[in-house]
C-alpha cells in the first residue's frame, strides 16, 4: 500500500490524482490533502477519503476550520515530510510548489510532479536535491511521462533527440492579425485536454511546451539542442525519443491525465484501470508540423531562457505567471503575454541558479511584471 499527499487536490490534476486512488483501493490510499484556498473543496475530499492531515497555503476567512492543521507554505514543508507519506503529489499551479518539493526530496520521499514551474525556476537545485537524497522523481505531465518511458527502450546515453508534441492549442489556425482580439473565454476553450485556466492559457501561447523544454532538460539531462517541438492536433502521440542508431519510439495514449498519474503513483508496476482504451482505426490520421514561432512568441522565448541559463528561466516563468493572471483578469490582451515577458527578461541580469538567488529573481521578475 503506498501513502499518497496530494498538493493542488482541489484542482484538475489533483482531482484526477483523487480519481486514480479511488480506482485503485488495494494499493493506494490517500494519507494528505492540501490546496491554494478552496478549503469547501478540500474538507469535503478529506471527508470522502477519511484523510485526516489537511493543509491551506492560503487563509481567506478569520476562522479557520479545526480539520485544516497545517496552514502557509512552511505548513506543506511539514506535511510533506510527515513519516505516513510515501509519495506525494506535487500538483499546485505555479512556483509556490518550489519548497515543498524540495522539502519532500530532502526527506527521501518519491515525488510525482505535475507543476511544471518547479524544474523551470530551479531545475538545477531541485535535480540536485533528489541526487542527494536518492529520492525518485517521477514526471506526471503527459509528454515527459510519454518521454521517460519511451526512454526505457535505450539508455540515457543512447539519445540522439527528444521530441515533445504539442496540440497547437485552439488558436492554430486562427488570422494572426485576429489576435488582439482573442477572448478569456476563446483561449479557455482547450481542444482536446481539460486543464485549469493557468495552463490552458500556456496551451493557448505554447508557454507550456516552453517550459516543458527547459523541464526536460533537467529530467532527463539533455542538452537543449536535443530537445524539439512539434505541434501534433491530436494529441495522441505524446513523446518520441530518437536513438543514437536512428530508431525513434514513442508513447501513444488518448489525452487522459489520469494514465500519467497512474504510472506514476504505480511506477514500475502497470495494472488495468478501466480507463479508455485507444483504439487506432477510430484516429484514423496522426499528423505533424512544425511550430509557426510567429504565432507561438512565448515558445520562442523559452528557448532563449533556457539557452542563457541562470536565473533567465525563472525570470520567463514568474513574469508569465502575472501576465497569464492579468490576462485572466482581463487586464490585458492576450498578446501582451509575451510582450510582458520578453520586458521582464530584457531588464534581468541572470545570476547562478541557487536557491537563493531563485527566490530572489522571482520576486524581483513578479514586481517588475506588475509594475509592467
Amino acid at each position: 500500500m503506498r501513502r499518497v499527499l496530494i498538493l493542488g487536490s482541489t484542482g484538475s490534476i489533483g482531482k484526477q490524482a483523487l480519481d486514480v486512488v479511488r480506482r485503485l483501493p488495494e494499493r493506494l490510499q490517500v494519507v494528505g490533502l492540501a490546496t491554494y484556498r478552496d478549503h469547501k473543496t478540500l474538507l469535503a475530499q478529506a471527508a470522502a477519503f477519511g484523510v485526516r492531515m489537511v493543509g491551506l497555503i492560503e487563509t481567506v476567512d478569520t476562522a479557520l476550520p479545526e480539520r485544516i492543521s497545517f496552514v502557509g507554505e512552511e505548513g506543506l514543508c511539514a506535511m510533506v515530510q510527515h513519516d505516513e507519506v510515501d509519495i506525494v503529489v506535487v500538483a499546485l499551479g505555479g512556483a509556490i510548489a518550489l519548497k515543498p518539493t524540495l522539502a519532500a526530496l530532502e526527506a527521501g520521499k518519491t515525488v510525482a510532479l505535475a507543476t511544471k514551474e518547479v524544474l523551470v525556476a530551479a531545475g538545477e537545485v531541485v535535480m540536485r536535491t533528489a541526487r542527494c537524497s536518492n529520492a525518485p522523481l517521477l514526471p506526471i505531465d503527459s509528454e515527459h511521462s510519454g518521454a521517460f518511458q519511451a526512454m526505457l527502450a535505450g539508455k540515457q546515453e543512447q539519445v540522439a533527440r527528444l521530441i515533445l508534441t504539442a496540440s497547437g492549442g485552439p488558436f492554430r489556425t486562427r488570422p494572426l492579425e485576429t489576435f488582439d482580439s482573442i477572448t478569456v473565454e476563446e483561449a479557455l476553450k482547450h481542444p482536446n485536454w481539460d486543464m485549469g485556466a493557468k495552463i490552458t492559457v500556456d496551451s493557448a501561447t505554447m508557454m507550456n511546451k516552453g517550459l516543458e523544454v527547459i523541464e526536460a532538460q533537467h529530467l532527463f539531462g539533455l542538452k537543449l539542442e536535443q530537445v524539439e517541438v512539434l505541434v501534433h492536433p491530436q494529441s495522441i502521440v505524446h513523446a518520441l525519443v530518437e536513438f543514437v542508431d536512428g530508431s525513434v519510439i514513442g508513447q501513444l495514449s488518448l489525452p487522459d491525465m489520469r494514465l500519467p498519474i497512474q504510472y506514476a503513483l504505480l511506477y514500475p508496476e502497470r495494472v488495468d484501470t478501466g480507463l479508455p482504451r485507444l483504439r487506432m482505426e477510430q484516429i484514423g490520421q496522426l499528423t505533424f508540423e512544425a511550430p509557426d514561432l510567429a504565432r507561438y512568441p512565448c515558445l520562442k522565448l523559452a528557448y532563449e531562457a533556457a539557452r542563457i541559463g541562470g536565473t533567465m528561466p525563472t525570470v520567463l516563468n514568474a513574469a508569465n505567471e502575472v501576465a497569464v493572471r492579468a490576462f485572466l483578469k482581463g487586464c490585458i490582451r492576450f498578446t501582451d503575454i509575451p510582450r510582458l515577458v520578453e520586458r521582464a527578461m530584457q531588464a534581468h541580469v541572470p545570476m547562478p541558479p541557487t536557491l537563493e538567488n531563485v527566490l530572489e529573481a522571482d520576486q524581483w521578475a513578479r514586481a517588475i511584471a506588475l509594475a509592467s
